[in-house]
C-alpha cells in the first residue's frame, strides 16, 4: 500500500472485529492486497474483515439505492474478497456512524451488497444495536413451512452432517450436531457436497439447539475462518431450525458463539431482526512505512 496514511477505527460485535475506514468521498483505492495485509494478525493490524464507509453518493455500486441510504457499506473479507453482507459487521459500521457524528442516533438506513437494511443505533455507547436483516431465502421453501427443505452435506475430516442452505444475503450451509466441542479446530473449510453446490464458497455453521429459543454454534465464514460470531450465521441458525421444525417454537432466540450472545427476532411477515454488542475499541491511523500509529 503506499501514498498517504488512511484513518482507521476498530470494532466489534461479539467478538467478531471490523477494521472501518471512513471514505465518504469515495477516495480511497482498496486492494484486496491491502484487505488482506490489513486484516492479518501478525504483521497487520488485524480483523476478520473491512469495512470501507462511503456516501451513496460517491459509491457507483450504491446508485440505485441512493434515495433511501445515505451511507454504504462495502465490505471486504480477510481474504481480499467483497462480501455482500454482514451482520455484525453493519451493526458495528452503524454503531461507529453514531459515535463519529456522521449518523444521529435512533433508525437509520445503509446500503449494502444485499440491499438496503434499517438500523436501530441508541445514543448510549454501550446499548445493543439492532438491525433488520430481511427474509431469508431457502431453496424451494418459505421460512417455517417444514417441508421442502432442500441440503447440502458438510464434511469434516471422517465425518459429515446433512445441512440446510439459506441465503441471508450472502451463503449459508447450516448443519445440526450434538457437540461442538468434538469439532476440534475449524482452521481449514469444511467441505461441502455436491462439489459445485456453492461455486463462490460459503459460510458454514455447525449448531447445537439447547430447547426452545436457545442456540449455539460455531461459524467457519467464508474468506475469514473461524470466527467468535457472526451475524448472518446466527440468522441462518434460526432460518434452518425454523424451517425443520415447521415454524414452531418463541419468535426469540438467543444465538450463543465463542465471542458472545446474538438476538435474532422473527417478525409476523418472517424477516429477522438481529440485535447484541456493538463496540468502537481504537481509532488510529494505518500507512507506509510507519504502519500503525496511535490516533
Amino acid at each position: 500500500m503506499t501514498g498517504p496514511t488512511w484513518t482507521f477505527a476498530k470494532g466489534h460485535g461479539a467478538g467478531n472485529d471490523f477494521l472501518l475506514l471512513p471514505d465518504p468521498d469515495g477516495d480511497l483505492a482498496l486492494s484486496a492486497d491491502d484487505t488482506v495485509r490489513l486484516c492479518d494478525r501478525r504483521t497487520g493490524i488485524g480483523a476478520d474483515g473491512i469495512l470501507r464507509a462511503v456516501r451513496c453518493s460517491a459509491e457507483p455500486e450504491a446508485a440505485a439505492m441512493r434515495a433511501e441510504a445515505a451511507w454504504f457499506m462495502d465490505y471486504r473479507n480477510a481474504d481480499g474478497s467483497r462480501g455482500g453482507m454482514c451482520g455484525n459487521g453493519l451493526r458495528v459500521l452503524g454503531r461507529y456512524l453514531v459515535d463519529s457524528g456522521r449518523c444521529p442516533a435512533g433508525r437509520f438506513a445503509v446500503a449494502t451488497r444485499a440491499g438496503v437494511r434499517q438500523l436501530d443505533v441508541p445514543a448510549d455507547p454501550m446499548a445493543p444495536v439492532a438491525v433488520l436483516m430481511g427474509t431469508p431465502v431457502l431453496p424451494g421453501v418459505g421460512i417455517g413451512a417444514g417441508r421442502g427443505v432442500e441440503t447440502v452435506e458438510v464434511v469434516l475430516g471422517e465425518r459429515s452432517w446433512p445441512a440446510v442452505q439459506v441465503d441471508m444475503g450472502n451463503p449459508h450451509a447450516v448443519a445440526f450436531v450434538s457437540d461442538l466441542t468434538a469439532l476440534g479446530d475449524l482452521r481449514s473449510a469444511p467441505r461441502v457436497e455436491p462439489a459445485g453446490a456453492y461455486p463462490n464458497g460459503v459460510t458454514v455453521e455447525f449448531v447445537v439447539s439447547h430447547g426452545a429459543g436457545h442456540l449455539q454454534l460455531r461459524v467457519h465464514e467464508r474468506g475469514v475462518g473461524e470466527t467468535s460470531a457472526c451475524g448472518t450465521g446466527a440468522c441462518a441458525a434460526v432460518a434452518a431450525l425454523r424451517a425443520r421444525t415447521a415454524g414452531s417454537g418463541p419468535g426469540r432466540y438467543r444465538v450463543d458463539s465463542p465471542g458472545g450472545s446474538l438476538w435474532v427476532t422473527v417478525r409476523s411477515d418472517g424477516a429477522l431482526e438481529l440485535a447484541g454488542p456493538a463496540e468502537i475499541v481504537a481509532h488510529g491511523r494505518v500507512g507506509p512505512p510507519a504502519g500503525v500509529r496511535a490516533g
